[in-house]
């Protein structure tokens, strides 16, 4: 029997999707985390400033925004883990291949490389039931610090329940974020215009940033849950707390939840980020 959407007839196991190719900017040279600045970046063992790592998963999302459209996010997933960087000037391939289809869900796997044909980020995505929405009390609205701690075991620790950010999306800063990551995607554009899942998971980078203050940082791994279609003109929060602390390899993680709410109970979505903010130099002791 034909699944709703019609995966069973559109997508079978094993089949890839049209590649998407975009030339990567590294859009965050002047933000204030460093990892993307050339020189800096060097003196942690890169060849340059780091294209983001949002902006590795916005490039990602493309070959399933064109399989699957607005219903992707409304209801889908996507897991996106960055194992080597990009750089400024890098030719990006985006690749999904259907890992599984079974009744009304389907499932990719994804992964991007560089011109060299390097595996720089892997993932999955996916569509099928809606998933159970999240608990709104475990993410209540809370003020920014009056001033933001500099970052440490300590500092992350004391902080649980992360200060709220709010914000409304207008039309022409979503048009510069497009041009910025190179997408030409109609949906995202015009009067009945959809809010990409790589403009919004920005903000978990944000509502870290405004929290603590930041050495230079790298964002490692993303797990995203849609739960509707933000649009151009809605107010959203973006909420978060802290879930775990831990060092590996002589860096310094911190993993934390956040939810992105339209209006003050509308869901959008949930991301399970995780970021190394302390980052070792080339020389220190560590793995």
């Amino acid at each position: 029997m034909a699944a709703p959407g019609g995966f069973s007839a559109r997508f079978h196991e094993g089949q890839s999707l049209p590649e998407y190719r975009v030339v990567a900017h590294n859009g965050a040279v002047a933000s204030d985390n460093k990892i993307h600045d050339n020189v800096v970046a060097k003196q942690y063992g890169f060849s340059g400033g780091l294209v983001p790592g949002v902006t590795g998963y916005a490039y990602m999302t493309r070959p399933i925004m064109d399989a699957l459209g607005p219903a992707w996010l409304e209801r889908g997933t996507m897991t996106a883990r960055f194992i080597k960087p990009f750089y400024e000037g890098d030719l990006v391939t985006c690749r999904a291949t259907v890992s599984a289809v079974a009744g009304d869900r389907v499932e990719f796997a994804l992964e991007a490389l560089n011109q060299s044909g390097e595996v720089c980020a892997i993932g999955t995505a996916a569509l099928g039931d809606a998933s159970p929405a999240p608990d709104l009390a475990r993410f209540p609205k809370s003020p920014l610090p009056a001033a933001r701690p500099p970052v440490s075991y300590e500092a992350l620790a004391a902080v649980d329940v992360l200060g709220s950010l709010s914000e409304t999306v207008e039309a022409a800063q979503l048009e510069g974020y497009l041009d910025e990551v190179g997408d030409d995607l109609a949906l995202y554009r015009g009067a009945d215009a959809v809010v990409p899942s790589g403009y919004l998971i920005r903000r978990a980078n944000t509502i870290l940033v405004e929290n603590v203050v930041l050495a230079p940082w790298i964002h490692v791994s993303s797990e995203v849950t849609h739960h509707s279609i933000a649009r151009p003109g809605e107010a959203l929060s973006t909420r978060g707390r802290v879930t775990s602390l831990f060092d590996r390899k002589g860096h310094r993680f911190v993993d934390y939840d956040v939810l992105i709410v339209a209006g003050e109970a509308r869901p959008v979505m949930t991301i399970h980020h995780t970021a190394i903010y302390d980052v070792r130099k080339v020389g220190a002791a560590g793995g």
